[in-house]
């Protein structure tokens, strides 16, 4: 028995190891890297010198900094709730029987898979003042009698990002919201329509309670994803009007460029606290009433 056990430790260490090995190359040694670099005055041209925690409370009394906190958690706190509602509509929808299903379901994967650099640049078009779709339909149907400087306030670049971000990640939502609907047997809406309950009645009774761990999960990734958003705004607004949508992930890219590694590797490890604390709170959110996640 003892040598069985010890062959099974080594085949575990076996098939293990390469996973570890990955795990520790591209995720573990790059987030000590960036954490060290964030101790040290790293600037191009510099001697480079160990300064401990001075980068972090240049961060502190950087108002570019809080002002990249309070846009980047206003867009996660508009954005993310928009596609889970959007996602969540979508998956009801694929999920009920109809002829040519398949093809819906492929169809609504095509947001998704066009690169996020590419996406904006068509939504730059769309919001575009003198020609953009946009503005022609709010023209046409008489909403405004001129056309709306999309991009060129503060306001209208938030939502041309919001509705533009819903619009690639909704079908990614829907996606994972379709494979829990999946999941649910079907014996129990076929009880519930036994019982007569209506659509509504069935989903706030049997298909919300059991789609909980799934809509941790969907709000978890798409709360990460949109802590780290970049190329939608650097290609979108370029962090613009005057520095209004400017996301975490722009700014430590702005300090990477100017040299500042130690100061952007800073705003780096700021940027995976908070994801972390996030993450942390979404676990304990999903073992709320007896859910485990």
């Amino acid at each position: 028995m003892r040598r069985s056990a010890g062959r099974d430790t080594r085949a575990a260490v076996l098939f293990l190891g390469p996973l570890f090995l990955f795990l520790g190359l591209f995720i573990l040694l790059p987030v000590v890297g960036t954490i060290a670099t964030s101790l040290y005055r790293d600037i191009s041209f510099v001697d480079r010198e160990f300064i401990l925690f001075d980068n972090y409370l240049r961060l502190l009394g950087d108002d570019s900094f809080w002002r990249s906190v309070r846009f980047t958690l206003f867009f996660i706190v508009c954005s993310v709730p928009l596609e889970l509602a959007i996602g969540l509509g979508l998956a009801l929808f694929l999920n009920q029987p109809m002829p040519g299903r398949w093809f819906f379901r492929a169809a609504i994967l095509i947001p998704w898979a066009i690169p996020a650099a590419i996406s904006a640049r068509a939504w730059q078009l769309i919001y575009n003042f003198h020609y953009g779709l946009a503005n022609y339909l709010i023209v046409v149907s008489g909403l405004s009698e001129s056309p709306v400087n999309w991009l060129g306030s503060s306001l209208g670049a938030f939502i041309a990002l919001v509705a533009a971000d819903a619009w690639k990640t909704a079908p990614f939502v829907a996606i994972i919201f379709l494979a829990g609907l999946q999941a649910i047997p079907d014996e129990l809406h076929e009880q519930g329509r036994i019982d007569r309950a209506s659509f509504f009645q069935r989903f706030r009774n049997i298909t919300f309670p059991l789609l909980r761990p799934v809509l941790v999960v969907a709000l978890l990734f798409r709360t990460i994803d949109g802590l780290r958003v970049f190329d939608l705004i650097y290609v979108l607004t370029g962090g613009g009007p005057a520095g209004s949508t400017n996301s975490l992930s722009l700014l430590g890219y702005r300090y990477f460029l100017a040299g500042d590694f130690g100061h952007g590797a800073a705003v780096s490890v700021a940027l995976f606290v908070i994801s972390l604390v996030l993450s942390i709170a979404y676990a304990r959110m999903a073992r709320f009433g007896g859910i485990s996640y």
